[in-house]
């Protein structure tokens, strides 16, 4: 054999080891091994289109809705706005319901879903969940000078709660564990936090975490308090293998948590503000 047959068989060797030590890697993470090789078409599309097409459900203020001339606003607008700022691109609000936002996706009619959307495990095989950027689960409010510091301390208690909610069904959940409270089940959310704030005889209400921070910034004097009782965390869906696009995504999310840009966008939205704040690029 010729010192050039030689080389040859060596680079060939060299090539084949390397394929079959990224099919083994691959295979042990139960992942197509032409994934490796995939090129994000998600992101490039959007690239070459110069906007993220996200798709929300314009119903649910102050995540989303429309303002008199018919245009979206609100927080999950102005995330959006912000993070495709700081790639380069325009946010290009696509409105769909609710339940029809998930085949959109799949659809490739949007790029993500940006719409106070929960996580869901039930989808995690057709698409990538980011990390949360809100939690909106139950939470136990009490007002701000009440001595209670965690949920065990309701023993005896009077507890607002909306009639039919979660709130209502963990109380029952408490009830049938052994804890004495008495519930005083309201028509709305609102009907809640206004017991909390007035009634005398009522000593905590269990509210999602949206309407306990509308309260509090609209300045009723109430507190949360400890973790919330129920999870219901808010996430950014992206395509399975947008595997660039995901990473843009918690990159940019950290980077917002970070620097205080997700504080501001609460407060501007809690607070019922109606002028967008995320026209500015802030990475």
């Amino acid at each position: 054999m010729s010192r050039r047959q030689v080389q040859l068989a060596g680079i060939t060797l060299v090539v084949t080891l390397a394929i079959s030590a990224v099919s083994y890697l691959w295979l042990q993470q139960e992942l197509p091994l032409a994934s490796f090789f995939r090129r994000d078409q998600t992101w490039q599309a959007m690239v070459n289109r110069g906007t993220w097409r996200v798709g929300m459900d314009p119903s649910f203020p102050p995540f989303e809705s429309l303002d008199a001339a018919g245009v979206p606003v609100g927080f999950d607008v102005d995330l959006a706005r912000t993070m495709a700022n700081a790639w380069g691109l325009e946010s290009e609000v696509v409105a769909i319901g609710f339940d029809s936002l998930p085949d959109a996706l799949k659809a490739a009619k949007i790029d993500s879903i940006v719409s106070a959307y929960p996580y869901d495990d039930r989808l995690t095989r057709d698409f990538a969940f980011s990390t949360p950027y809100f939690e909106a689960g139950l939470r136990l409010a009490v007002r701000d000078r009440a001595p209670v510091t965690s949920v065990e301390e309701l023993a005896g208690a009077r507890v607002a709660v909306e009639w039919g909610s979660v709130g209502d069904m963990v109380g029952r959940r408490l009830q049938r564990e052994g804890m004495e409270l008495e519930l005083v089940p309201l028509e709305t959310p609102s009907a809640v936090i206004i017991a909390l704030a007035n009634d005398a005889s009522i000593d905590a209400a269990f509210v999602d975490n949206v309407t306990l921070q509308q309260a509090q910034r609209s300045g009723i004097p109430i507190r949360g308090v400890g973790m919330p009782l129920e999870s219901n965390p808010y996430v950014i869906v992206a395509p399975i293998r947008a595997g660039q696009l995901q990473q843009q995504i918690e990159t940019t999310l950290q980077a917002l948590k970070d620097n205080g840009a997700m504080q501001r966008l609460e407060t501007t939205w809690f607070s019922g503000a109606q002028e967008s704040v995320g026209t500015q690029n802030e990475p």
